[in-house]
């Protein structure tokens, strides 16, 4: 059975303070990802909705949350709802006709039995006009039947946009919406050939999409994207492949052949290339160390090339995104001074993962990422800090975007949470900038870009945040 609690927003200081293994859990840091993936009040009982569900979804500005609120998850569920509660303690009146009332939360568990699909029910038999989270894809794909039928927007927490429709908007920042950003950003620049060498994984993939999206949509030609499975010795032949280095190389021997000796790939190193929430290994803070315009001066392992290779030529491409962190991107970056792949003639591109690392990117100074401004975040967390007595995780971010979301709807709309006001041109103020939800259930947020910087410099912001796209909607 879906636990159920209710909340005003006055409350839910009260409701958090009451959870003293939820703060606790609060004081944990996850990994270095930038994206990681509180507690009650007054308990409904169980006659507390009355009349049809569908009516009273679409009128009410009653707010549903769905969370892990126990189980293996329960510590990330509290600290989300922790900053809904936030949002609400800050804007937590609605308007109607002759009154302003405070808003009420119905909070329901995703991990009691049932899961989010109960919880999302229960969340319709209790009135609740919209529906802040669930946590994961999974879960959204749960809830989101129940939730559409009885009318209720979706707002979830997942970044997967494969959950993204009419009715249902992904909140989490998509590795999607960072390669439209770095596209616009490198057209902008006079780039058009477009390539990508991607981990055979699922934020891969991601990005390999968005790229393919990215390109059609902004009218360029189709890229050239390959899969590498991560061992050393495939990434470097299949960089050589995208790269022609074949080609590059006969053309650059005065015979006109490359029947010279070619340079040694550097041994295979352990490790995967989806190692994408682990912290970084002193070998690979060594080997990312320093940097060059032209890595092609040294290998992987620091042997110089064979002598005999000459300077090539540029690849047949002006742009290539990468999305490798941990030892897979130790050995992209060997496989790129391999083949003569610089940042000489090729914009190198990134995932927004490359923020919690960038000081060990040398290597790879003049890449871009696409990434929220972390300095837009201060205020937020001065707040939260203030509230709850620790710094919030990065996923607090969006249940305050989402709470704010419908307190801002609820003060103008006044019946409900209607799809007009939701997907509004000028879009919300959010934790790490405006952000935009469009009709067909994305969220365009106003991500920066930024240029990794040589000797552990960093990064700097190179393009500030914006939400307007390079195409329309």
């Amino acid at each position: 059975m879906t636990r159920t609690y209710s909340f005003l927003s006055k409350a839910s200081t009260r409701g958090l303070a009451g959870n003293g293994a939820g703060r606790k859990a609060g004081m944990v840091v996850l990994g270095t990802v930038g994206l990681a993936m509180a507690g009650c009040a007054d308990q409904s009982g169980p006659g507390a909705a009355t009349g049809p569900q569908a009516p009273k979804a679409a009128t009410s500005h009653k707010i549903g949350v769905l969370l892990p609120l126990t189980g293996p998850n329960a510590a990330l569920g509290h600290e989300l709802l922790a900053g809904a509660q936030l949002a609400l303690a800050e804007n937590g009146t609605s308007t109607t006709p002759g009154q302003v009332s405070a808003l009420q939360m119905d909070v329901h568990d995703t991990a009691a039995v049932g899961g989010a699909s109960a919880a999302a029910t229960a969340a319709a038999e209790a009135g609740d006009g919209i529906i802040l989270g669930p946590l994961t894809a999974v879960d959204t794909a749960a809830a989101a039947p129940a939730a559409q039928s009885a009318s209720m927007p979706v707002l979830a927490f997942t970044s997967d946009v494969g959950q993204a429709r009419n009715g249902v908007w992904v909140m989490g920042i998509t590795p999607e919406d960072q390669v439209e950003r770095l596209v616009a950003t490198a057209r902008q620049e006079g780039r058009h050939r477009f390539a990508a060498f991607l981990p055979d994984n699922p934020l891969g993939h991601a990005l390999g999409n968005g790229l393919l999206a990215s390109c059609r949509d902004q009218g360029l030609m189709s890229p050239t994207i390959v899969y590498h499975t991560g061992s050393q010795a495939s990434i470097t032949q299949m960089m050589r492949e995208l790269s022609s280095y074949d080609t590059r190389r006969a053309e650059a021997q005065p015979d006109g052949n490359a029947s010279a000796p070619a340079s040694t790939p550097a041994a295979p190193a352990t490790g995967s290339a989806d190692t994408t929430d682990k912290t970084l290994p002193s070998d690979l803070a060594a080997a990312l160390k320093g940097g060059s315009d032209t890595p092609a001066t040294a290998s992987a392992d620091g042997a110089a090339p064979t002598p005999t290779v000459p300077k090539l030529a540029p690849p047949p491409f002006d742009a290539l995104l990468l999305g490798d962190t941990g030892l897979g991107l130790k050995n992209v970056i060997g496989a790129l001074a391999d083949s003569q792949v610089s940042s000489a003639n090729v914009r190198i591109m990134g995932p927004g993962l490359w923020a919690a690392f960038a000081t060990k990117l040398g290597a790879l100074k003049g890449a871009w990422y696409a990434a929220p401004d972390p300095s837009s975040r201060q205020s937020f967390a001065s707040r939260f800090m203030a509230r709850n007595h620790h710094m919030p995780r990065p996923l607090a971010d969006l249940s305050y975007d989402a709470a704010k979301v419908a307190t801002t709807v609820a003060r103008v709309a006044p019946n409900g949470y209607p799809a007009d006001v939701l997907t509004r041109s000028e879009g919300f103020a959010g934790v790490d900038g405006p952000f935009t939800l469009l009709p067909d259930g994305r969220t365009r947020r106003a991500l920066g870009v930024f240029e990794v910087l040589d000797n552990g410099g960093g990064a700097k912001l190179l393009v500030p945040g914006t939400t307007k796209s390079a195409v329309s909607g």
